[in-house]
Order: C-alpha cells, then structure tokens, then sequence
C-alpha cells in the first residue's frame, strides 16, 4: 500500500490545510490553506490553545508521540477511532489481506465518515451499498472481541466486517458501537456514517452483547440518561432498541447537518490518560477560555456533582466536548455523554479513584471540595445543585427497577453510589 504522507483537511466544505507525517523522525505537520486564511473567516475554528496558531507557515508538532495523539495534532488526532474502533479497523485489514498503516491512511480511510465534520482527502473507497443485519454484526463482533475465530476473510463474513467498518470504525470509545441512521417516516435503518440529511435521526448504539447479560451495561446507562434528564442535564435524546442496545442522537448531526466537534484533550493536548492536566479545574477554565456564557459553566458543574453522586469515575477529558458555530464563530458546550456507571457493580470496591481531580483530590470528595470550585467559577446556589442531585438517587433506583435490571447490579450500585 502506498504511504500517504500528506492528506489535505476540509471542513464544510472548504480546504482548511494540509497535514504531514514523517514517521522515521515521529513528528507531523499542518500547514493552513493560503486562500482560506485570506477569506478571513472561521478565525476561531481551531482556539488558540498554544497547538495550532493561525500563521500561512508550516508547524511542525514533535511532542505528541503518545498512543492518545500518535504523532498527530491533537485536533487532528480527535478524529482517530478509539481501542474499540482501532480494533475493528484492523479486523478488517486482516481479512482484506492489507498490512498495517500509518496514521494519515487511517484518516483517509475515515475519509468524511468521521465523528464531528472535519473530513480528510484523499479517500479510501468502501462499498456503499451493504445494509445493516444487527444480528450478524452482533455476531461478527463477538467472534472478533472473544477471538474465537480467525479473522481472516475465509471464516468471517466479509460483507459484515465491510458493514461493521463502515459504521463503526468511526466512533469512539472501548465499547462496541455502531452508527446508524434511522428514517423518520418509515423506520428504515441506514448504515449512519456518511448520512447527515435531515430525513433521517442519526445515532451511536452501543451493543449489548452476549456476555453481558449478568451486568446490562446498556440498560443500566439508559437509567442514568433518564435520570439525568430529571435533573436537568442537558442529553440528547436516547432510547432502547429491542430493550437491550443503547442509542442515543449524535449531537454532530443535527438539522441536516455536520457538526465541528472537538474534546477537551483534542482542543488543549491535554492526554486523558495522564493525570497532569486531568482536573475539573482545567476543565472550567477552558470553558471561561472559550468565552462559554455562565449558563453552560453552572450546566459543567451540575454534571460534575451528578458524576460524584452517581460514581460516574470515568469521566476523563475525551468525554467532555465542544460544538463549533461557523455562523456565530464560537464553541459552546455539548450535550453531556457517557453518563453512566463506570465500575463493575458486582465486585465491592473499597477505593476508586476519578479521571479528574476535584480540588486536587481523586477519591473521598466531599462538599467543601464542591464548593472551592463553586466559588472560583460564579456558580449559583450550589448548595441546590447538590441537594437536588443527591435526591435523585431514588430517582435512578426506580428507573432499574422499571427496566428489571438483576437485584445484584441494582444494590452495587446503589452501594456505591453516596450523596456529598
């Protein structure tokens, strides 16, 4: 396979850049286009975090040879598939006979199929014209997770792995999910990552597999989605399908459109795996960097005392994200994701400790902690925040009970979870 060492980035239609990789030295490159920096528009599409400056010369990254960046800018690294999709996108190389690649082919094998709008040429051709059997992807999935079968192409199924790569090599995380598009009129399922039209509700559905029937993962998280929606966090829309698989709306598709997404650890370089810059602290001060109104910092904090109370442990910088607007040229706060229990509750834990710190601690948070963060940002009436969250946990209690998830997954979590 030919090496692509230089692949060009749009964004809504227009030619942001070129980027570079030079994988001998471990460094990348971006370089703006010239007529898109003459036009004068989108001056904030890339904040000004001290990554990439809005300068005509070439920039050269060196710093970011982590497994979270791989060489690349962090923005540009945004768009690289998590361990779950990683995964699954060399499952497919392997049964197509292709050897490994660098980064920059993985972004164009992405191509305009990725999560949020940056898109990235030149394109790998996919088949387009495959439907989507969840019954066989389950299937798929499963034997390549569990390694029970080769994966070479002779003993799986090359359309479904073809299927599975489509649509869900793009997303994110260390859960199997796919993407799909469900037609408002009729139902219909399309495969959901080139689709963005207004016809369709686009969605990410994590997959219940079979291995998890003693713990529903996915059921447990639509308890916490309806239960968070109660106190007013501000969610997408999600759902059950066949009262298993979890799907919730992508907040970068909506009114027939792409949206410009990026995380926290994509707009600052700030690596999620590492604690240095893990901090709710860094996290508020990238909002008020940002120039977020008061209303999303008080929303910030309110998921951050749901996260405490409902041992949400998980909640790193990759799950914390921004929405660009091209037409008013500002981020603003996304909808909140990934708000779900984050241990197994079938084992008694005596200490966890959380992705982020809360007034430098990352276990045993109490209310003065809260409040110290409370008082640095403006919150108003924090006091009530808490007391709200803290009597929603009954809420959660009812939600599992209504959704008969097992006695056992219900008492660990309700043992673990504890208000402030």
């Amino acid at each position: 396979m030919a090496i692509n060492n230089i692949i060009n980035l749009h964004l809504f239609g227009t030619e942001l850049g070129r980027i570079g990789l030079d994988e001998n030295k471990s460094i990348s490159s971006f370089q703006y286009n010239p007529d898109f920096l003459a036009e004068g528009k989108m001056l904030n599409v890339f904040p000004l975090t001290g990554i990439i400056r809005r300068v005509p010369q070439a920039q050269i990254f060196n710093q970011y040879n982590t497994d979270t960046f791989k060489n690349l800018p962090p923005q540009i690294a945004d768009s690289l598939p998590d361990l779950f999709g990683n995964l699954i996108f060399k499952t497919w190389l392997t049964a197509n006979d292709k050897s490994d690649i660098n980064v920059l082919e993985q972004l164009a094998y992405v191509s305009n199929r990725g999560m949020g709008a940056l898109e990235y040429v030149p394109s790998k051709d996919v088949p387009s014209n495959a439907t989507i059997n969840l019954d066989e992807i389950i299937e798929v999935l499963q034997s390549v997770l569990d390694n029970k079968r080769s994966s070479n192409q002779d003993q799986l199924n090359n359309e479904a792995l073809i299927n599975i790569f489509k649509i869900g090599s793009s997303a994110g995380g260390v859960r199997p999910k796919i993407l799909i598009s469900e037609h408002k009129q009729n139902g219909t399922i399309i495969p959901g990552d080139i689709a963005y039209s207004d016809t369709y509700l686009h969605y990410i559905v994590k997959l219940a597999l079979d291995d998890n029937t003693n713990y529903p993962r996915e059921i447990v998280e639509y308890c916490y989605y309806l239960t968070a929606k109660e106190v007013g966090i501000h969610m997408m829309p999600s759902k059950l399908i066949d009262n298993k698989h979890y799907a919730t709306q992508r907040y970068d598709r909506q009114d027939g459109a792409k949206q410009h997404v990026l995380t926290a650890t994509g707009m600052t370089g700030w690596d999620f795996q590492k604690a240095a810059n893990s901090s709710y602290e860094n996290l508020f001060s990238l909002c008020s960097f940002l120039k977020l109104p008061q209303s999303q910092i008080e929303d910030l904090y309110r998921r951050m005392i749901f996260n405490i109370v409902f041992c949400n442990t998980d909640d790193h910088l990759k799950n914390h994200s921004f929405i660009y607007d091209q037409h008013k040229d500002r981020w603003s706060l996304s909808p909140a994701y990934d708000l779900t229990f984050a241990l197994n509750p079938l084992i008694n834990f005596t200490k966890t400790n959380r992705a982020l710190s809360i007034n430098g601690k990352r276990n045993n948070i109490n209310i003065k902690d809260v409040l110290h963060i409370a008082d640095q940002y403006t919150i108003k009436n924090p006091k009530g925040i808490i007391v709200e969250i803290n009597q929603s946990l009954k809420l959660l209690q009812r939600h599992m009970r209504e959704q008969d998830v097992p006695i056992a997954v219900q008492e660990g979590i309700m043992r673990s979870c504890g208000g402030l």
